[in-house]
C-alpha cells in the first residue's frame, strides 16, 4: 500500500471519531438541557404562603390599578355596576403582618357544587370572630393536625391585640370557621352542605377573620364579656377587609350565623366603629358603561 493511500485512510478514520465524538456531546448537551438536575426542580407540595403579602395593594394614588379581593367567588357572577376601592386613608396605614402555615386537615377547597351535585353560586362573605384566648393558641391549635371533622378548625386571618394581621388560610382556600351556620341575608337563608357527615355551613363562601381576645377574659368564669378589642385591632380589621368587594350587609358575626346556640363571638364588638373605619378605608366607585 502506498503511503499517500495509507495516510488517507487514516485521515478519513480520524474525521470519522471526531464526528462520532460531536455527536456523542451534542446528544449529552440536549439531554442534560431537558433533564435538568433535581436541584432545580420545583416542590408540589410547597404553598405559596407568601401570596397575601405579594398582593398589589391598590392605594388612592392608584386608582386604576385593582384592589386586592380579600376573597374569590367559587362561580363567575354578573359585571357589578360599582366597585370599591381603597382611599388615601387607606394608603397612608400599613399594619405590621405575619404569614403561618395551617396544617392541611383544617382547611380545604371551596366547592362548586353541594354534596346532591347541586351548582352553588352564593356570593362571598366576611364571618367575624375572636380567638377566646391568645393569638399564639390559636395559631398552634391551626398547626396541629386533626384527623377528627368535627374538631378541624381555622381562619383565614386573624388581627393581635397590636394590630398585627396574621395571614395563615389562603382566601381561595375553605377554612373551617363555622361549623352548623347559616347566613340570613337580603337574599334569603344561605348555607351549604359540603361533607355528607356534617351539618351545612357557611364556610364555602364565607372569609373568616378573628380578633384575638384580650386577657383580662382568658380566666373569666363565664367568657360573656371582656374589656373590647383595641383601636389597632379595629383599624387593620377595617383596613383588612376593605381591600375586599364583599359589601357592608355581607360582613356578619360568627355569633349571627351560628345556629348550634353556643358561638357568642365576638363579644362586645363595636360594629359601628368598624363600619365607620371601613368607609374611611374604602369608597364606592361606579363602573363606566361603554354604551352599546
Amino acid at each position: 500500500m502506498k503511503f499517500k493511500d495509507w495516510a488517507t485512510r487514516v485521515l478519513l478514520i480520524s474525521l470519522m471519531f471526531m464526528a462520532l465524538i460531536v455527536v456523542l456531546l451534542i446528544g449529552r448537551a440536549t439531554k442534560l438541557h431537558n433533564h435538568p438536575t433535581t436541584s432545580h426542580t420545583s416542590n408540589p407540595q410547597v404553598t405559596a404562603w407568601s401570596q397575601y403579602p405579594q398582593a398589589q395593594f391598590q392605594s388612592a394614588k392608584e386608582p386604576e390599578n385593582k384592589s386586592q379581593n380579600v376573597i374569590k367567588s367559587p362561580v363567575k357572577t354578573s359585571k357589578p355596576v360599582a366597585r370599591y376601592v381603597t382611599s388615601q386613608a387607606f394608603a397612608q396605614y400599613r399594619p405590621n403582618y405575619q404569614v403561618v402555615s395551617v396544617n392541611p386537615t383544617n382547611y380545604g377547597e371551596r366547592y362548586s357544587q353541594d354534596v346532591n351535585g347541586i351548582p352553588v353560586n352564593n356570593q362571598p362573605i366576611i364571618v367575624l370572630h375572636e380567638t377566646g384566648y391568645s393569638a399564639s393558641s390559636a395559631i398552634n391549635f391551626f398547626q396541629v393536625a386533626h384527623d377528627d371533622e368535627n374538631v378541624q378548625a381555622s381562619y383565614h386571618a386573624l388581627v393581635k391585640l397590636d394590630g398585627t394581621v396574621v395571614y395563615l388560610v389562603p382566601p381561595e382556600k375553605r377554612a373551617f370557621g363555622a361549623a352548623n351556620s347559616v347566613f340570613d341575608g337580603s337574599q334569603g337563608v344561605e348555607t351549604v352542605q359540603t361533607n355528607p357527615n356534617l351539618p351545612a355551613s357557611v364556610n364555602n363562601f364565607a372569609y373568616h377573620v378573628s380578633l384575638e381576645t384580650p386577657p383580662d377574659s382568658y380566666d373569666s368564669s363565664s367568657q360573656q364579656t371582656h374589656s373590647g378589642y383595641t383601636e389597632a385591632q379595629y383599624n387593620s380589621l377595617a383596613w383588612l377587609i376593605a381591600q375586599s368587594q364583599v359589601p357592608d350587609d355581607r360582613i356578619t358575626t360568627h355569633h349571627l350565623v351560628d345556629r348550634s346556640g353556643k358561638k357568642v363571638d365576638p363579644i362586645n364588638f363595636d360594629g359601628h366603629k368598624f363600619l365607620s373605619l371601613l368607609n374611611t378605608y374604602r369608597q364606592v366607585k361606579p363602573i363606566a358603561r361603554v354604551s352599546q
